[in-house]
């Protein structure tokens, strides 16, 4: 496992998508998985960053995971901001046109569709967001 701690800021993004990709090419994760995978790291960062800790900064904690036969990674999100759960939340519907659809909840939709798995947990204080992906493509 690795491990990176950083301030939970936009201006930040960059050092966590190398962060998760440095471990993503060490497995020879094919390119459209990592894209895929860079995209849910994004909105969830982001979400972090924006709306964790309100007007207040503070810090968010990103474990690196592969599995034992090196054909999956899970990426947990930790952060001590409010808790939240985004996967609550219903899915929007995207059949309506995107000017009816209500603002919001779009991003996690994305992730939800494109991980093969997406859990929340509310623990020690700490919202733990955590995606599972299959690196085979």
């Amino acid at each position: 496992m690795s491990e990176l701690t950083i301030e939970a800021r936009t201006d930040k993004l960059d050092e966590v998508l190398a962060f998760v990709d440095k471990g993503l090419e060490e497995l020879d994760c094919p390119v459209k998985v990592q894209m895929q995978i860079d995209v849910a790291v994004e909105e969830i960062f982001v979400n972090i960053a924006s709306y964790a800790y309100g007007q207040k900064e503070g810090m968010a904690t990103l474990q690196f995971n592969e599995n034992e036969d090196k054909t999956a990674v899970t990426i947990t999100f930790m952060d001590e901001g409010v808790p939240y759960d985004p996967l609550v939340k219903p899915d929007p519907d995207i059949t309506l046109k995107a000017e009816d659809r209500p603002i919001g909840g779009l991003g996690i939709f994305m992730v939800k569709k494109s991980m093969d798995r997406v859990d929340y947990e509310y623990r020690n204080g700490k919202n733990c967001l955590t995606i599972v992906k299959s690196i085979n493509g």
